[in-house]
C-alpha cells in the first residue's frame, strides 16, 4: 500500500472537540492507576484512535500539527494521573471491589464501540485466532500479577523495589517504561496490570511523596529512565501500528477486540484485586462493597452504552450529510 494511503488528517479543534480530546487524555492518565483500564480503548470509543497513533508516530516529522493535536490529550493525561494518585487510589483503598466494578461496567458498556470497528469484516481463521490470542494476553498478565502478589510482599506489605537503587534499576526502568508506553497505545493492555506482574506497581505508586523523595532521592534516576523508555515506546510503537492498520486493518482489529474484552476480565484477576479476595477469605466478604459494586457496574454499563448509542447516532448523521453533499455535487 502506498505511503499516501496511510496519511491521516488530524481534526481541527473547536471547543467541543478540544474538550473531547482532553477527556481522552484524562482516561489515558487514569489508566496508569486503575488496573485493567485501557486508555487506547477509550480513544477507539471517541473515534480518535487512528489520529492519536498518527500524531504520536509523526510528532517529529510534523511537529506543530501533531503537537497541537496532542496538547489537550497531554493536559488531560496530567490531570488523570493527578486525580488518580490523589482520589482514585484512595477510593480503591476504601472500596476496591466497588470502584473496580464501576470501571469494568464502563468498559463493558463501551465494548460495542470497539466491536463496531469489525462491522462487515469477514471472519477468517487468522482473525479468529488473533481474537483468541488478544483475549488471553491481558487475562494471562492479570493472572501472573495475581500469582506474584504474595511474592512481592512481606507480611501483607508490598516490598519496596526502589529501597536501594542500583545502576541496573535505570536499565530496567527504560525497559519497563518502554513496555508501559506500548500498553498505552495497544487497546486492552493495562499498564498497572503489567507493573503488578513484575512487582513495580505498589513501589512506584508509594514512592510518589515528598517524604519518600527526601529519604531516597536516587529514585529520580528510576523515574528518568522510566520516562525515556515510555516516550520511546509511545513514539516507535504508534508508528508501527499506523503502518499495520494501513496494511491489514480488520485483521489487526481482530486482536484488538480480543484485547479489549480480555482487559475487562483482567480487572477482576490481578495483583491488587487478589488482595481483596484474600482479605475476604480471612475476614469475610465485605457485603457493602459487593452490593455497591454490582450497582456501580450496572450504572457503568448503562451510562457507557448510552454514550456509544449517542456517538453512533452522530456518526450516522454525519455520514448521511456527507452522502447528501456528494449527491448534490454529482447533480451539479
Amino acid at each position: 500500500m502506498a505511503q499516501e494511503s496511510m496519511e491521516i488528517a488530524l481534526i481541527k479543534y473547536n471547543k467541543k472537540t478540544w474538550c473531547k480530546s482532553g477527556l481522552l487524555g484524562f482516561f489515558v492518565g487514569l489508566a496508569v492507576i486503575v488496573p485493567g483500564i485501557s486508555g487506547s480503548t477509550v480513544a477507539i470509543i471517541f473515534k480518535l484512535y487512528d489520529q492519536f497513533l498518527y500524531a504520536l508516530g509523526n510528532l517529529f516529522k510534523k511537529f506543530k500539527q501533531c503537537f497541537l493535536f496532542l496538547l489537550p490529550i497531554l493536559l488531560g493525561m496530567g490531570l488523570g494521573l493527578l486525580l488518580g494518585f490523589i482520589t482514585v487510589k484512595k477510593l480503591l483503598e476504601l472500596l476496591p471491589f466497588a470502584i473496580v466494578c464501576l470501571f469494568a461496567g464502563l468498559m463493558s458498556g463501551a465494548f460495542p464501540a470497539v466491536k463496531d470497528e469489525l462491522k462487515g469484516a469477514e471472519r477468517t481463521g487468522k482473525r479468529i485466532v488473533l481474537f483468541a490470542l488478544g483475549l488471553l494476553i491481558p487475562v494471562a498478565i492479570g493472572c501472573v500479577s495475581a500469582l506474584l502478589a504474595t511474592e512481592n510482599s512481606v507480611d501483607g506489605v508490598a516490598k519496596d523495589v526502589f529501597a536501594n537503587v542500583r545502576w541496573w534499576h535505570a536499565v530496567l526502568g527504560v525497559v519497563v517504561g518502554f513496555v508501559v508506553g506500548v500498553t498505552q497505545i495497544v487497546p486492552g493492555l493495562s499498564a498497572s496490570a503489567f507493573m503488578m506482574a513484575i512487582g513495580w506497581f505498589n513501589s512506584l505508586v508509594s514512592s510518589i511523596s515528598m517524604t519518600y523523595w527526601k529519604a531516597n532521592p536516587a529514585v529520580f534516576v528510576v523515574y528518568a529512565a522510566f520516562g525515556v523508555g515510555l516516550i520511546v515506546g509511545l513514539l516507535t510503537f504508534s508508528k508501527l501500528l499506523t503502518y499495520v492498520f494501513g496494511k491489514a486493518r480488520h485483521t489487526a482489529y481482530s486482536m484488538i477486540v480480543g484485547l479489549s474484552l480480555g482487559s475487562i476480565v483482567s480487572m477482576f484477576c490481578n495483583g491488587d484485586i487478589m488482595e481483596v479476595y484474600t482479605d475476604w477469605a480471612k475476614n469475610g466478604v465485605a457485603v457493602l462493597d459487593v452490593v455497591l459494586g454490582i450497582a456501580l457496574f450496572a450504572i457503568g454499563v448503562v451510562g457507557a452504552y448510552l454514550l456509544v448509542r449517542y456517538q453512533r447516532k452522530k456518526d450516522a448523521e454525519a455520514q448521511e450529510q456527507a452522502s447528501q453533499k456528494a449527491s448534490e455535487k454529482a447533480e451539479i
